[in-house]
């Protein structure tokens, strides 16, 4: 049920939400135990750049593990993009409330010099 409710709110902002070349659209999957970036060009369908927080070397032993290695995670993709040339993104949250780590990874992209 869970997973339906996400897909059709995913649905639902995708519907609205295009990415280009010159500013691609921000994906994040979250999954129970990571969580997922990847700067997407919709219009040929490629992915510019693209950070796990398996990609992060720290080993973090907090009660708030995962939203940092969340806050990590968009500065290296922020880092990523940087190196490509891209300043400007689309973010698309992919149905996941706008909390927690996903608003972590939105924040840390941002610090790492990512507009949207």
């Amino acid at each position: 049920m869970l997973k339906k409710s996400r897909k059709r709110r995913h649905k639902r902002i995708r519907s609205k939400i295009r990415g280009t070349e010159e500013k691609p659209r921000l994906n994040v999957y979250r999954s129970n135990k990571h969580i997922y970036g990847q700067l997407i060009d919709d219009t040929t369908g490629n992915i510019l750049a693209s950070a796990k927080d398996m990609d992060i070397d720290k080993k973090i032993d907090d009660e708030n593990r995962k939203v940092k290695l969340a806050f990590e995670t968009g500065k290296l993709l922020a880092e990523r993009a940087s190196e490509e040339g891209i300043k400007k993104a689309v973010f698309d949250r992919g149905g996941y409330k706008y909390h927690g780590r996903v608003k972590a990874l939105a924040e840390g992209a941002r610090k790492g010099g990512l507009k949207f």
